[in-house]
């Protein structure tokens, strides 16, 4: 059964969880029998655990579109950018086919400040979404506009983070 009504939803902020929140919405909403739809912006890295977990959940299937190294901000690989917007293509494509219940578009919001995607392209988006798919954008800096449109909009806080000590990301925890 199909969500009576669908929103925007946005996961910003410097803290920690943006993606694991989707996530959760993910697993939540695969519970109900709803198909969910995750695209992941500039992350390529074969070893994340939401990729083996994602395949142990009905109804949720997870793309990667991004190389496994970091995006350079300054100068982004020619690739980075085509895969970006390979992304927004599979996302518009998954919303046009109907594909999907929830659509997570994960770091989309840093996609977009990196400039390897417009602005307009991204609200071309919001515009297109039917009435009855949920959309999640994830990602540090959204842009104001986008948590303009948005009808929910959670800011994860910095307050404290062990990286600041010197712990490493941590298998299971922060990949």
């Amino acid at each position: 059964m199909p969500l009576q009504q669908g929103l925007v939803q946005v996961y910003t902020g410097n803290g920690k969880g943006k993606t694991t929140a989707a996530l959760g919405l993910a697993v939540r909403a695969s519970g109900h029998g709803l198909r969910v739809l995750i695209i992941q912006f500039m992350k390529g890295w074969p070893n994340y655990g939401e990729l083996r977990a994602v395949k142990n959940l009905p109804g949720v299937e997870l793309r990667q579109f991004g190389r496994a190294e970091f995006v350079d901000r300054n100068n982004p690989d020619p690739a980075d950018i085509r895969m970006a917007h390979d992304a927004l293509q599979a996302a518009a494509d998954a919303m046009a086919r109907g594909e999907c219940d929830i659509l997570i578009l994960d770091e989309v919001n840093v996609a977009l400040d990196f400039g390897l995607i417009a602005l307009d392209e991204v609200l071309r988006l919001l515009d297109a979404k039917p009435p009855t798919m949920e959309l999640v954008l994830t990602g540090r800096n959204a842009h104001p506009e986008i948590v303009r449109r948005a009808d929910l909009v959670t800011e994860m806080l910095d307050i404290k983070h062990p990286y600041a000590e010197g712990v490493q990301a941590r298998r299971g925890i922060e990949y």
